[in-house]
């Protein structure tokens, strides 16, 4: 097979990933906090870009279909998720109205390296949104390509995910000063908690709707 049809292809990948996983959500407003707070980065933003890439991977090799066609799979993902995000929301929430608890969270064995990465895993996990953005969305678009080309494809899309992540948990040391002020984090931790809950709710919503 030619190079061109290869670079196409993961291209093709690269794009529609970075498409999908720019937009605000649970994993995104993590690894930002994470990046402001210089904890942990490179072992959050790895972890992160690893799992959507064994995400991707699943979902071109064909997964998208099998979890679509369960629906008590989708259940469970859907409501387990929903109720976790909304409680990280809670907590986020928590951080905004007292903003002592962040001197605590920042002291506090919370913070350490296993409950981070447990964090991040569980985002990205329990998260349903990111199943349909990885393994179904990029995973059925996957189709139109065969083979190697198909390889390229979610290479393209992975390095999307890795891309993303480090360049937004190590990129966000350029916005630090501004969150030299407590409020600057009570207006973060507030936006992260309404994204949370957004996102809780629309994925209750749309199971209801069935």
């Amino acid at each position: 097979m030619q190079a061109y049809p290869l670079l196409q292809a993961a291209l093709t990948g690269f794009f529609i990933g970075f498409g999908l996983i720019v937009a605000i959500g649970a994993q995104n407003a993590f690894v930002l906090r994470q990046g402001l707070m210089h904890r942990h980065v490179l072992a959050v933003t790895t972890v992160c870009a690893l799992s959507d890439a064994l995400l991707i991977v699943a979902g071109v090799a064909g997964l998208g279909t099998l979890v679509q066609s369960s629906p008590r799979l989708l259940t469970v993902a859907t409501l387990g998720g929903a109720a976790f995000l909304a409680a990280y929301g809670w907590l986020a929430a928590r951080r905004a109205f007292h903003p002592g608890s962040l001197v605590a969270a920042g002291n506090g064995a919370a913070d350490g390296l296993k409950a981070t990465l447990a964090t991040a895993l569980a985002l990205t996990f329990l998260n349903p949104h990111v199943y349909l953005d990885t393994v179904v969305l990029v995973g059925s678009l996957s189709a139109q390509f065969s083979g190697t080309a198909k390889l390229a494809y979610a290479a393209g899309a992975a390095l999307a995910s890795g891309v993303w992540f480090y360049g937004l948990g190590f990129g966000a040391r350029l916005i630090a000063p501004v969150f030299a002020r407590p409020a600057a984090w009570r207006v973060l931790d507030g936006s992260i908690a309404l994204v949370m809950w957004t996102i809780a709710a629309s994925l209750v919503s749309n199971w209801l709707r069935g």
